[in-house]
C-alpha cells in the first residue's frame, strides 16, 4: 500500500515497467487545465496556465489580458458585456 500522501485522487498514477520486469506505479501531479470563459466556456487566450508556484513568479501583464473582465471572459463575451452596461 502506498504511503498516505500518495493515496489521493489529485495525483495521476502512471504504471511503469522496470528493467527487472516488475511493474511499479509513479505518482505525478495532474497538469492544470486551460482557463475557460465564465459565460460561453471557450478557452481564454493570453491567460497563462500552469502550476501556481510557477505563475506566481511571472509579471502581472503576462498572467492575463489588461482589459475589463480580462482572465474571466473571452474577448467576444466581454465586448457584449461592456456594450450591455453602457445602454
Amino acid at each position: 500500500m502506498p504511503r498516505p500522501a500518495l493515496r489521493s485522487r489529485s495525483l495521476k498514477k502512471i504504471r511503469k515497467k522496470v528493467p527487472g520486469g516488475a511493474s511499479i506505479i509513479h505518482y505525478l501531479r495532474k497538469r492544470p487545465k486551460k482557463a475557460k470563459c465564465a459565460r460561453c466556456g471557450k478557452s481564454l487566450h493570453g491567460v497563462s496556465s500552469g502550476f501556481t508556484s510557477k505563475i506566481r513568479n511571472i509579471a502581472k501583464s503576462k498572467k492575463r489580458p489588461e482589459r475589463p473582465y480580462g482572465g474571466k471572459l473571452c474577448s467576444k463575451c466581454s465586448r457584449i458585456e461592456i456594450k450591455g452596461r453602457i445602454r
